[in-house]
């Protein structure tokens, strides 16, 4: 039971667990409303503004010639606007849930398979608020770099995918194992199971598309991360003093 899929089936099996079901409920209640407030407060201006985007890079795409679709591009500009919200929505719920959950979503699973794990405290309240502002800054900056691939319809749906399965994995991990893990172990586990934890982040993205789904997908992949990332933290600790030094 130490990859993803059992790591999947202990979220799973925990998911109505009486202190999980809160947690499914209020990050994403709170982060639903932030952004619904601000959507419907600004939304005329919004739309304006994404469609006048979209009307620049149309014409510079398509060699200076004028573009002037204005039905086309406010059209866009809603969809757009509409795909984007959901990874906004999901970012924030994962970030009050990464900030002020995870503490106790990690002594959930520990209490019942890890109990015997040394807790040696690598990370903290302030590192768990660090790491959320450099994903956040890191989405900022993976947002400005495939603006260009926005011109393009088919990869809407799988450009905030892709950047927020990158983000998902940043703010999660950390959280998972900052109170049993050291600095050293942390950094030894995130480089050597990269592809997994992308992997999970990426689902986590996809799920929150999903109505309904996307309520519970939170707390399923954090308990998920927690289960696999504590259990590869075990493995680490049980592995000889020579492998263990090795990077």
């Amino acid at each position: 039971m130490t990859g993803i899929g059992g790591s999947l089936l202990f979220a799973l099996g925990n998911l109505f667990h009486p202190r999980m079901l809160w947690l499914m409920l209020w990050p994403v209640l709170v982060a639903m409303l932030f952004w619904g407030t601000l959507a419907l407060v600004f939304w005329g201006q919004l739309v304006l503004w994404v469609a006048e985007l979209i009307r620049q890079w149309a014409h510079y795409a398509t060699f200076v010639v004028p573009w002037s679709a204005t039905d086309v591009a406010l059209f866009a500009a809603k969809v757009l606007i509409l795909v984007l919200l959901v990874p906004l929505i999901q970012l924030t719920a994962l970030l009050i849930l990464g900030v002020f959950a995870m503490p106790e979503m990690v002594n959930h699973v520990a209490m019942r398979r890890f109990a015997q794990l040394e807790r040696r405290h690598g990370g903290g309240f302030a590192g768990s608020v660090w790491n959320g502002v450099v994903a956040l800054c890191g989405l900022a900056l993976l947002a400005l770099a495939s603006l260009p691939l926005w011109l393009f319809p088919p990869l809407w749906p799988l450009i905030p995918v892709a950047i927020m399965g990158w983000v998902n994995q940043k703010v999660l991990r950390y959280d998972a194992l900052a109170e049993h893990a050291d600095g050293a172990e942390m950094q030894k586990i995130f480089a050597a199971r990269r592809g997994s934890l992308y992997l999970m982040g990426v689902v986590l993205a996809l799920v929150a598309f999903v109505p309904l789904l996307g309520f519970f997908a939170p707390v399923v992949v954090g308990l998920t991360f927690i289960h696999y990332l504590l259990s590869q933290l075990k493995l680490l600790r049980e592995r000889p003093a020579e492998a263990r030094a090795d990077p």
